[in-house]
């Protein structure tokens, strides 16, 4: 063994795995490691989706043969509608987003994410949100209006039990699991990338998650704000999507396929990264059209948001609207065959091995092809017509979910199940899972499609005999049992593998990337020291790295400091920039999904003091969360001995926390255009939209509190610029001054809100109008406490003008806080005031 791998303190990787490893016993519930969270999220995932194949089975069941009453009519509706909640929300995208959370930094070098306790927090997000929505089946209150709980149905008044407040609360939840996720990989692939890994040498699979991630960022906030809306309207009476009351169930619609069309690319676009990887390993030549790849990644990201009102085509679109959907809906395929061809190409041209992992992406590719036919047959608006809410609409969905996503991510358990147990997979008992899922899953849905085309319409619970569908649905549900065996199959091999499977040996696939440079199993940290990766195939190119890399002979090997560190890259060149310190574990992110979790659970059963008390324990230790960072002693406090070329990331004005403040933004961005979105579109659309006499907010204390607001905020920013330039003169008295100044401000706006004259229980109008003024307090007290918070630890000695890096974090929040404030002005005032009333 070399000497840099047995210095004083026993091994390198011992000592590495003393500051690296989670906690003993129960201790691991604070582990913020990436890999313990993975794995965790990928587990999670598999639980529920058995839970959504159980449900799907009973739904074949019912529907094997005419006129059965096995369940009743509205158990049936509670079970399609679970089955597609539990598919959609809680295993497609959670295991999809455990997997990136476990490659990724192995995939680019890294020895983790960029914000670990986000990651920890995400987990417990999810798990938590998971099991508030699937306890309404065991509580026999499970929703029953369909996975998209179109409004009215899911209304009060057509769904008075709790069913659809599971489903919000759940869902909301959970989706705070997936923000995180997408603001956490998006940052981390930017800005933690090995040195020299541009992005034109990033693994391919690296450009899928961050488009996927991105596209979190910006899908998913609709789909909250729709929740929270229909909360408040079941909840308190703010008739967002009652008629009467001025609002329209059309918006329920349009805010949920904002975020329903690009989830269905947020689901392929990373199992289509798995195919990406595999093809050229298995074919033992490069990608063919790396470019083109990446550009069919970024053109199907930005489509995919231009396709929402193809699910709506049949609810009276206007004409013209249903024809440039339509274009759209049918132009999305071209990204898709450029990456068809390129993993056409790349076989054809390579010396292709025919193993397990092989197996699967060959099935994929006759599935998903098959899916995407029929996607653009959908996308005539005259044939969407025909067969919209029918069966046939049901197979296309599962070919390209199915075929696109878990055809791809079976292929990739077996691929990287070397690296998560350090063994082999069983070829002989893969196979029969595969040809026992693959005919299955053809014989259910294939025949689905000429159900759907013999008009047996979706979500209906028994039909009569005779007409046409009886021996269609009986092979359907045949089917359905074949294909949930081949899962079984799968599952058992899995369970077999950890105990008989032989031993794997480094690199078993000869795959380029360098997540196979760690060992397998891989230790918490993934590599004792940080390679420069300058090509795009660096085990291919410098087979000797897992040796090099594991003797110390690259960057960042010592550890005699005691801190979780990795390097921070530039987003575009990949040169180091400075070094990134991590936090260790901690018990913050689950205290803080614990409180959140109370606030749901009150929330749902309506006891509003108990929410209250729960929102301020996790506004509690989310602060102290926020408090043990920078300089504090347990994270990174200044010593003489600390690194300088490069510096650690909390020494600098661009480190990684600017850019998770800046792209949680652009989320709480996507949120409010959603806002103004449904304002606009209930003033424009909304049969029922009425306008209250005379001006219901007092203008002159909101154009005062808005003056407060731009002072505190030119302010704030003078006195970064200053930091920036290493004068702290007078820095707590300035930040000081912000906060009043802030304070002023909050209080000013909280008068106007108590003074406005607003009904917001009867007229949707005034229910935007208020939830604009909540939605400005939030950011305006929340910036404000903040920056108490940052006057207080310069006190400490945690900022001064050594450390800058917390201001320049907290400014671009000051600045959004802002520019919504004058957008709102100008959007829900002044616009309606030069239009003659909205």
């Amino acid at each position: 063994m070399s000497d840099a791998r047995t210095e004083e303190g026993g091994t390198l990787e011992q000592r590495f795995e003393r500051v690296w490893s989670n906690l003993p016993g129960w201790g691991t519930l604070a582990a913020v490691n990436h890999t313990s969270l993975g794995l965790r999220f990928m587990v999670t995932g598999v639980v529920f989706f058995l839970i959504g194949g159980l449900l799907a089975m009973l739904v074949r069941t019912q529907l094997a043969l005419p006129e059965q009453e096995i369940i009743s009519a509205d158990v049936y509706n509670q079970i399609f509608t679970m089955h597609g909640t539990v598919m959609m929300f809680l295993f497609a995208i959670p295991i999809l987003e455990g997997l990136a959370i476990y490659m990724i930094p192995k995939f680019i070098g890294a020895r983790d994410l960029v914000f670990p306790r986000i990651t920890s927090l995400g987990y417990y997000c999810y798990l938590f949100g998971g099991l508030i929505i699937a306890s309404s089946l065991v509580l026999g209150e499970a929703p029953d209006s369909g996975w998209f709980m179109y409004t009215p149905l899911s209304g009060s008044a057509y769904a008075p039990g709790p069913g659809s407040d599971f489903w919000l609360l759940g869902v909301t939840f959970v989706e705070i699991s997936a923000m995180a996720a997408g603001i956490e990989l998006t940052v981390s692939i930017l800005r933690t990338r090995s040195n020299g890994m541009s992005l034109r040498r990033m693994p391919i699979f690296c450009w899928y998650i961050l488009a996927m991630a991105l596209m979190i960022v910006f899908g998913f906030p609709p789909l909250i704000l729709a929740s929270i809306l229909l909360e408040l309207e079941r909840a308190v009476g703010m008739p967002f999507f009652d008629v009467a009351g001025g609002g329209d169930p059309v918006l329920w619609q349009h805010l949920f396929w904002l975020f329903g069309h690009p989830d269905v690319y947020i689901i392929f676009l990373p199992a289509a990264g798995i195919v990406s990887t595999l093809i050229p390993v298995f074919s033992q030549r490069p990608i063919v059209g790396y470019r083109w790849l990446v550009l069919a990644i970024i053109v199907t990201a930005f489509i995919s948001f231009g396709l929402w009102v193809h699910h709506m085509f049949t609810i009276g679109i206007p004409k013209l609207a249903q024809s440039f959907f339509s274009v759209a809906s049918m132009l999305v395929a071209v990204p898709t065959a450029i990456q068809i061809f390129a993993w056409l190409a790349t076989l054809w041209t390579g010396r292709v091995i025919y193993s397990l992992p092989m197996l699967w992406i060959f099935g994929f590719l006759v599935v998903f092809v098959a899916g995407g036919l029929t996607g653009v047959m959908l996308a005539l608006v005259p044939f969407n017509w025909q067969v919209h809410d029918t069966h046939f609409v049901v197979a296309h969905l599962h070919y390209v979910l199915v075929g696109g996503m878990l055809f791809p991510l079976i292929a990739g358990f077996y691929y990287w199940l070397p690296h998560w147990s350090g063994r082999m997979p069983s070829a002989a008992l893969g196979r029969w899972g595969f040809w026992l899922t693959f005919i299955g899953f053809n014989v259910t849905f294939l025949l689905m499609h000429l159900t759907g085309l013999l008009g047996m319409p979706r979500r209906v619970y028994t039909y009569e005999a005779g007409l046409g569908w009886d021996w269609l649905n009986l092979l359907s549900s045949v089917g359905g049992f074949i294909m949930a065996a081949g899962v079984a199959m799968i599952l058992l091999d899995i369970a077999l593998h950890f105990r008989f499977g032989r031993p794997a040996p480094r690199n078993p696939w000869n795959a380029d990337t360098l997540e196979w440079a760690t060992d397998t199993p891989p230790g918490s940290y993934n590599f004792v020291s940080l390679p420069d990766v300058r090509t795009r195939h660096p085990l291919w190119e410098h087979p000797e790295l897992p040796e090099t890399i594991a003797a110390g002979e690259h960057g960042l090997a010592r550890i005699d400091h005691g801190r979780r560190e990795t390097y921070g890259s530039d987003a575009v060149t990949g040169k180091v920039r400075e070094v990134i310190h991590l936090p260790s574990n901690s018990w913050l992110p689950l205290l803080a999904a614990l409180s959140l979790a109370v606030v749901c659970i009150a929330l749902l059963v309506r006891v509003y003091p108990v929410a209250a008390l729960g929102a301020a324990g996790a506004m509690v230790f989310l602060l102290r969360w926020s408090w043990v960072n920078g300089a504090h002693p347990q994270a990174a406090p200044l010593k003489d001995n600390e690194p300088h070329q490069p510096p650690l990331h909390s020494r600098t004005c661009d480190g990684p926390g600017l850019w998770g403040m800046v792209v949680t933004l652009l989320a709480n961005g996507t949120l409010y255009v959603s806002l103004i979105f449904g304002w606009l579109y209930l003033w424009t659309a909304s049969p029922g939209w009425s306008v209250p006499e005379g001006q219901q907010i007092p203008l002159v204390p909101l154009i005062g509190s808005g003056v407060l607001l731009t002072l505190t905020v030119l302010f704030y920013h003078r006195v970064v610029e200053r930091l920036r330039g290493r004068d702290a003169t007078g820095l707590q008295g300035k930040l000081w001054g912000v906060s009043i100044l802030g304070g002023a401000h909050v209080a000013l706006l909280v008068w106007v809100q108590m003074s406005a004259a607003l009904s917001p229980t009867e007229l949707a109008h005034d229910a935007l109008l208020l939830v604009m003024l909540i939605y400005l307090f939030i950011h305006g007290g929340l910036a404000v406490i903040l920056s108490v918070l940052q006057a207080v630890r310069v006190r400490l000695g945690y900022i001064n003008s050594a450390l800058p890096y917390e201001p320049v974090v907290l400014r671009p929040f000051w600045v959004y806080t802002l520019g919504v404030f004058w957008v709102s002005f100008a959007v829900f005032i002044l616009l309606p005031m030069a239009w003659g009333g909205a």
